[in-house]
């Protein structure tokens, strides 16, 4: 059983953030960045508490840690799973839980924090072809993402599900501390999925602008959308698709989860 949850675990912080960890080099994803999760700005605090959409069953198993003291457990499992060379090598040691959180949140947003990212950076540079007019985003770009991508292949999304359930009183506390006292994060997950969903395809060559350090979409219509859909252009369509296979699978095993918990709940 442990080391189910031990994989389980890996596979909700590299699903949590599958988006997020890409969002880091530059390019025309990322702009000038809240300092942190205080910076975001939340939404108006309803005078009721607001309906669940999809509430979670109560996993019964041993006491969590605190959120304040998860980071040790977390990157300990993290080492027996991964080695601690990968540990250190692609996971942020500090706050990973409320890493996760406001990357989620904000994920649909025009600006994402790269300070406050769960992982570490892509490899590589993003990569560009032409100049001037021409300058555009190179297709080649797209195989830095394509190990992350096949990783989160392999995650098998029961699991997942069933680790995130058992850990979802960090994650919630988390959220409600990011400026949400009556939101519930496992709602806000389920909507940032059906977000990234949503996200257009390119019809061709994705042309750049460089006013300053980093670059933009030329096109206004691509540069006013979300962190996440312009992160989705940017991993290509082919990795694009496949990253949207596996959010579909998660979202339905959230959905299964919920489902269950309100039939109990009756």
């Amino acid at each position: 059983m442990k080391r189910v949850m031990k994989w389980a675990l890996i596979a909700l912080l590299l699903g949590a953030a599958a988006f997020a960890v890409l969002l880091w080099q530059q390019g025309p994803t990322l702009k000038g960045p809240p300092t942190g999760p205080a910076d975001v700005p939340p939404p108006p605090v309803a005078a009721t508490e607001p309906e669940t959409h999809y509430p979670l069953p109560e996993a019964k198993t041993e006491p969590l840690p605190t959120l304040e003291k998860s980071d040790v457990p977390l990157l300990s499992a993290l080492g027996d799973l991964i080695g601690n060379a990968a540990v250190k090598q692609f996971i942020q040691p500090q706050e990973i839980v409320r890493r996760i959180v406001v990357t989620v949140d904000n994920i649909p947003r025009s600006v994402i924090s790269a300070q406050l990212m769960p992982t570490t950076p892509v490899p590589g540079k993003f990569r560009t072809t032409g100049k001037g007019d021409n300058l555009a985003m190179s297709a080649l770009n797209t195989e830095r993402y394509t190990s992350f991508v096949r990783l989160l292949e392999r995650v098998d999304s029961k699991k997942l599900t069933d680790l995130y359930i058992h850990y979802y009183p960090l994650f919630q506390k988390a959220y409600r501390d990011l400026g949400y006292p009556k939101g519930y994060f496992n709602d806000r997950l389920v909507a940032v999925i059906d977000h990234m969903l949503q996200a257009p395809q390119s019809d061709g060559p994705i042309m750049l602008e460089q006013p300053h350090v980093f670059y933009k979409f030329a096109d206004p219509e691509l540069e006013s959308l979300s962190a996440g859909h312009k992160l989705m252009l940017r991993v290509g369509n082919d990795n694009a698709a496949r990253i949207k296979k596996k959010l579909r699978e998660i979202r339905g095993e959230l959905v299964r989860a919920s489902e269950e918990a309100k039939t109990k709940s009756k």
